[in-house]
């Protein structure tokens, strides 16, 4: 069994794309005919640049490749030009093409990945979600709106969520870290204590950033979060400073969560040695794969740390997601995003069921991809996927967050 043919589609959700503007969908091939999808969360350059990379990585370590040889690929593909360290673009590429290959591993056996991975410990996945605007809600008002982030939030309880997610405390800006304004620590103060007073003891509270703060200013406004018992504080400074983390973990009583930008359990390390982070959020997709990232949770096991797979893409790195969290005893939960898009692309073959999924039973990923719906949504637009912002913190007048891809209405 080798790899023989890849296909690449970029496919953009429709309105209000949730999330982001854009996924990278891989489909192999292996010459006996068995198709495998994958799908690369790699931001950092344009769709087309990474379409070039892609293919470059494919056809010097994957091509003519057994499927079944994983660890090669990934020492081969993590080495390339005499690098052997974290590079989120190629290993963007490597982590969807790894996730195909692990496909059609399942399919070959007729098993669901999971199986090959040590097999099932949880039969079913907690799932959480962030909060979206209800169809009652204005889209411009909702990101300021405690009360209708409460209402938000005791809507995704009710259809039996157990945990929920909000980022209201302010831009992410190319800037680096800064200090978040005093409005934003009330504002931020205020959406905590509007879900908490909605869902009560019914679900946890993820307070969800993108680093945007400083580590003083982290620290700052955890410290001002800490009555409501959140259950993380996510990606409180920028991930270039691992080292940073422990700070803010000494200095706040929330646990910290971090890992959507992060590659490679290299990357991960130093955050599990130093204490910086309990929770472990990997966007398989961009951080390795599959195989990387169930080494990490059992690098994670052995420092009480547990992991938390982050989803801000399609359907296929959700599936990827689900596949390792059945597979791993450290899981804490797994990020959802439930649009009829996604559920579409998908085919409907994994689902959230009162808050939990179960553990796909199909083989391969479990999924079925609607390839001709993908091919239908081309992307046209020139932004990334997600983008930083270029003006700084408003602290005269507060500020409005929508997110790298802020949406538009339906």
């Amino acid at each position: 069994m080798k790899l023989r043919d890849l296909d690449i589609i970029v496919t953009a959700p429709p309105a209000p794309g949730w999330g982001g503007r854009y996924w990278i969908l891989v489909k192999l091939t292996t010459e006996n005919g068995i198709i495998g999808w994958g799908e690369c969360y790699a931001s950092s350059i344009g769709p087309e640049a990474m379409r070039a990379v892609i293919e470059d990585v494919f056809a010097r370590y994957f091509e003519g490749e057994n499927p079944e040889n994983i660890e090669r690929m990934f020492r081969r593909t993590y080495s390339s030009g005499f690098t052997q360290r974290p590079d989120l673009t190629v290993m963007g590429a490597f982590s969807g093409l790894e996730i195909a290959c692990w496909d059609i591993l399942g399919k070959a056996r007729n098993r669901p990945v999971w199986a090959l991975l040590g097999g099932m410990i949880n039969d079913r996945v907690r799932a959480y979600t962030y909060l979206y605007p209800l169809p009652k809600h204005g889209m411009d008002d909702f990101w300021t709106s405690p009360k209708m982030a409460a209402e938000s939030a005791l809507d995704c309880v009710d259809r039996g969520y157990t945990a929920v997610k909000f980022d209201p405390a302010g831009p992410y800006t190319m800037r680096g870290g800064h200090q978040p304004g005093m409005r934003d620590i009330s504002m931020s103060v205020a959406f905590c204590k509007a879900i908490r007073e909605a869902v009560g003891d019914r679900a946890d509270l993820l307070f969800g950033t993108h680093g945007q703060f400083n580590t003083a200013g982290a620290i700052r406004l955890g410290q001002a979060l800490e009555p409501y018992l959140p259950l993380w504080f996510e990606e409180p400074i920028p991930p270039d400073n691992p080292l940073e983390f422990a700070e803010v973990a000494r200095a706040v009583r929330i646990p910290i969560a971090t890992g959507e930008r992060l590659t490679t359990r290299a990357e991960f390390a130093t955050l599990l040695r130093t204490g910086g982070a309990s929770i472990l959020q990997p966007a398989l997709g961009r951080a390795g794969g599959i195989w990387e990232m169930r080494k990490l949770a059992a690098m994670a096991e052995s420092f009480n740390a547990q992991m938390a797979p982050h989803l801000y893409a399609g359907p296929i790195e959700w599936a990827a997601n689900i596949q390792l969290a059945v597979s791993i005893p450290n899981l804490l939960i797994a990020e959802c995003i439930e649009t009829p898009f996604h559920d579409a692309l998908i085919k409907g073959t994994i689902k959230v069921e009162d808050g939990f999924i179960p553990a796909p039973q199909g083989p391969g990923l479990g999924i079925e991809v609607d390839e001709e719906l993908a091919r239908a949504h081309p992307f046209t637009g020139d932004g990334l996927h997600l983008q930083m912002q270029d003006a700084p913190c408003d602290y005269a007048n507060g500020n409005a967050f929508q997110g790298g891809a802020p949406a538009t209405e339906s």
